[in-house]
């Protein structure tokens, strides 16, 4: 029988992140820093709401772009980081944050366009762009710039086949986050090279040390060339509900509602009243954020304390991104020795790119109780 898959699917591989989680399966206790997901639950007031959605016969397709209510409660949302979008056509609610991602991506790339995109970044990035037909082109950060994606790098990568940036802040896997300063000389060369600018922004919550989040769009004339992404998953502890939105530019956001329509029809009814739900709660998430501080302190405090491990403080998302240089192996043996000697589970810094080399991602959303144990299983293993 012939092989009935296209070239594309073919070329699809499993990430080295599930990669690693089904490897972790023959390890039981181990404890999990791999994960990206809250380990917190989703707040009481956001479950009952979806809960009163479904009970009151909330069931059926809504509008392809989300329904209304929510799109007007997102730009309110906006509105807090300067951004001022019509939420009739500017906004779509998608299925996650990837979902917003896929669409954007499918409407926007033609096969050879290339997209810059930071190296490390994440990997799904890189296969979805590839899925699409376009060239991911790597620009390198380093630790001593603090992970930040630099204006001069992008510009050494612009060539004539360039039409997307896309940008990460905070950033997963480094914690890296762009300042106004850092987004105001980026703009600046997208406007000059006619860039788009995909701007995923679903850490946006996870800003620390008196941080405060700015996205790119909020920029004198970026708002009509990027599309910001953005999710309820991490902010709001609901990964599985599945419900994200995209907003910005109203052609393509226009396209990305044709295409969801075709694809999904809609995002799920009821997370859809959940997320306002969430909306309206959103100070709540302060708190939050606390704990997420503490947990941060706790494993960057840990880890500069075992032989061969330094790790830089990062000022965003849920993740530290250890350098591991000293210990003298790659980060896929480190990883899969945490794992098989310290039962400790965490993402080798390859997987996210070739710079990613020498570094691990730890995610710390999980309890300090589970951080503190880990660093003491990697430091007996390592002091072994």
């Amino acid at each position: 029988m012939k092989d009935f898959l296209t070239a594309r699917a073919i070329e699809m591989k499993k990430g080295a992140i599930r990669a690693m989680f089904d490897r972790a399966k023959n390890f039981p206790g181990a404890v999990n820093l791999g994960i990206g997901e809250p380990d917190l639950d989703t707040p009481t007031e956001i479950v009952e709401e979806g809960c009163r959605a479904l009970y009151s016969g909330k069931t059926r397709y809504t509008a392809n772009a989300g329904i209304i209510e929510l799109r007007i409660e997102i730009a309110k949302y906006l509105n807090r980081y300067d951004l001022s979008v019509n939420p009739e056509s500017e906004i779509i609610v998608t299925v996650g944050g990837m979902g917003a991602l896929a669409l954007c991506l499918l409407v926007t790339v033609n096969p050879g366009d290339e997209v810059l995109l930071q190296d490390p970044q994440w990997l799904n990035y890189f296969s979805q762009i590839k899925f699409c037909g376009g060239i991911p082109a790597l620009v390198p950060v380093y630790e001593k710039n603090e992970f930040k994606i630099s204006p001069e790098s992008i510009k050494k990568r612009i060539t004539g086949r360039t039409k997307i940036l896309m940008l990460n802040s905070p950033n997963n896997p480094t914690g890296a986050v762009l300042d106004y300063n850092d987004l105001k000389d980026i703009a600046r060369l997208a406007k000059k090279y006619d860039l788009l600018v995909i701007s995923d922004e679903v850490y946006s919550t996870f800003v620390y040390d008196g941080v405060k989040h700015c996205s790119i769009a909020s920029i004198d004339g970026m708002q009509e060339r990027t599309i910001v992404i953005n999710s309820f998953s991490k902010s709001f502890a609901m990964t599985g509900w599945r419900i994200g939105f995209a907003a910005g530019n109203k052609q393509i956001i226009e396209k990305m509602v044709r295409l969801q329509e075709n694809l999904v029809a809609c995002a799920n009814a009821s997370s859809q009243y959940a997320a306002m739900k969430a909306l309206s709660i959103f100070n709540k998430t302060d708190k939050m954020i606390e704990i997420y501080k503490k947990r941060r302190d706790l494993i960057i405090d840990g880890l500069n304390g075992i032989r061969g491990i330094s790790c830089y403080k990062p000022k965003g998302s849920f993740y530290v991104f250890p350098n591991i240089k000293k210990i003298g192996k790659n980060s896929e043996v480190i990883a899969n020795e945490f794992l098989e000697k310290a039962n400790v589970i965490t993402i080798p810094g390859s997987a996210f790119g070739p710079h990613g080399e020498g570094y691990l991602r730890i995610s710390y959303a999980n309890s300090e109780k589970n951080l503190k144990e880990a660093v003491k299983r990697i430091k007996k293993y390592i002091e072994n």
